[in-house]
């Protein structure tokens, strides 16, 4: 068992790290624990050190923030404010409840409802040991994932999630491929291939499902942030002066190669964001980054009990305070609802400030965050607007021929999914899965969750697990009993 820290921050990205200072700044104690070897979550991803970069800053924009960011943690760790625990997988959160508390000890909304929080988490590259820390709260900051739609082809190596090829190149300085087409829907893909083009590789096209014109039906509420307007301008600006072909309201149709990726087919999208007979072309390439957005990580929030929300059930619901509905446990960033790192910071900063006044037991002054909570608003209504441009296109699931791989862990197809569903009857996920292992694999579901959902019409709900990720069986047997 670590020392016991008042509270524990899971994830250190742009909300874990932000929470963390402002709850070290008011004199409360902090565990940041994380699965990377160093803080900055996707988004401020570094290099190994051993790679020995020398302009790192190269691969990031707002750069100063991210040296405020650092050079504030490692302030505090010095000082012992904050223990950062690198490379801990986190798998569980445990909370002990204090039933035993008189009714009017128990505040709803004050970690002191409870005894205390376990956070487990396996440490080291091979994940084979355990470590156990203590809080009085939990800060959830686990961030999001990729939402990927399959197609044919999509198996093929060769074929990455855009925030794949992204850390690839953040991360380990290099290149995906030599040739890249970049293609899918959502923000990410602007940053991602301006970046693999500055590097050296040749983007060969950047597909986006979305149509450009269905931004201008939202200028006001888009025009509240020109900050982000001058910045999808701005890498619109590079991708046009190395020569980028940018096809709006186009889709992959297939990914073509027998060993690997060769080639992919690509075509246009009427005004019903179906395909345009006789506009297919085929574009070689050795490389594909696709993405359809991100989905919040909630499988710690769920094992804890909170409730989710949003406008498909699998996002955290949170207060203005950031607090979740299970007294002690605060929650922000991507596993609040999908919005970048500005509105990470925000959501962070105010639940460090929530935070620390709580376990203090005094009521915090909403004045002390004014100004991030009006960033925290205008962001989430400036990506909710995004939300609605940037949605899958229509159809997608009807395209996909039965022999197409769904489910990559247990190689389940289309057609047995199809099967499930139709002359089966199941109708929801959890039934799929049990007729066709869809969803029983490494990932459990994560990956091909959305797949099945489109296909099959079932609600995409989150699948409550009491791990998040997987445990040897040594790490669980060595728990106390109790």
């Amino acid at each position: 068992m670590t020392e016991r820290a008042h509270l524990a921050v899971v994830g250190a990205g742009p909300a874990g790290l932000a929470a963390a200072l402002a709850a070290a700044d008011r004199g409360v104690r902090v565990t940041l624990v994380d699965a990377a070897e160093q803080a900055g979550g996707q988004f401020y991803r570094q290099p190994a050190r051993a790679l020995g970069a020398r302009r790192p800053e190269a691969l990031h924009h707002q750069w100063r923030i991210w040296e405020r960011l650092r050079d504030g943690a490692d302030r505090h760790i010095t000082a012992g404010r904050i223990t950062h625990l690198t490379d801990h997988h986190v798998w569980c959160v445990e909370r002990e409840s204090a039933h035993d508390q008189p009714p009017s000890n128990r505040d709803q909304h004050s970690s002191q409802s409870f005894t205390s929080f376990t956070v487990y988490a396996l440490c080291g590259p091979a994940q084979e040991e355990g470590v156990a820390v203590r809080a009085d709260a939990v800060l959830l900051a686990p961030g999001g994932y990729e939402r990927v739609l399959p197609f044919p082809g999509w198996t093929l190596p060769g074929v990455v999630t855009a925030g794949g090829a992204q850390a690839m190149l953040k991360g380990g300085l290099v290149l995906p491929g030599r040739t890249v087409v970049v293609a899918g829907t959502g923000p990410l893909l602007l940053p991602v291939a301006t970046g693999l083009a500055a590097a050296g590789a040749r983007v060969a096209a950047l597909v986006e499902s979305a149509d450009p014109r269905a931004l201008l039906r939202r200028t006001h509420t888009l025009a509240a942030e020109p900050g982000k307007l001058a910045e999808g301008a701005w890498y619109a600006g590079q991708l046009l002066r190395r020569g980028v072909r940018t096809l709006g309201r186009h889709i992959v149709v297939e990914a073509h190669g027998a060993d690997r990726l060769t080639a992919v087919t690509v075509a246009a999208l009427g005004k019903d964001r179906r395909i345009r007979p006789g506009s297919a072309r085929r574009i070689p390439c050795d490389t594909l980054a696709v993405g359809h957005g991100m989905l919040p990580h909630t499988d710690l929030a769920e094992t804890l009990g909170c409730t989710l929300s949003g406008t498909d059930g699998t996002a955290v619901r949170v207060d203005d305070e950031q607090r979740t509905d299970v007294p002690g446990v605060w929650a922000a960033g991507e596993t609040t609802g999908i919005g970048g790192a500005a509105l990470a910071l925000a959501e962070g900063h105010i639940a460090g400030r929530s935070i620390a006044a709580r376990l203090y037991g005094t009521a915090p002054d909403p004045r002390s965050w004014a100004a991030a909570a009006r960033t925290r608003t205008r962001l989430r209504a400036f990506f909710a607007a995004l939300d609605a441009v940037y949605a899958p296109p229509a159809g997608w699931a009807d395209r996909l021929t039965d022999d197409t791989v769904v489910c990559r862990c247990e190689e389940v197809t289309a057609g047995a999914v199809r099967t499930a569903a139709g002359s089966l009857g199941a109708g929801d996920l959890r039934t799929v899965k049990l007729l066709t292992r869809a969803g029983m694999g490494w990932c459990q579901g994560r990956m091909c969750a959305p797949a099945v959902a489109g296909l099959t019409g079932c609600p995409l709900t989150a699948g409550r697990r009491p791990f998040a990720r997987p445990v040897p069986l040594g790490v669980l047997a060595g728990l106390p009993e109790d």
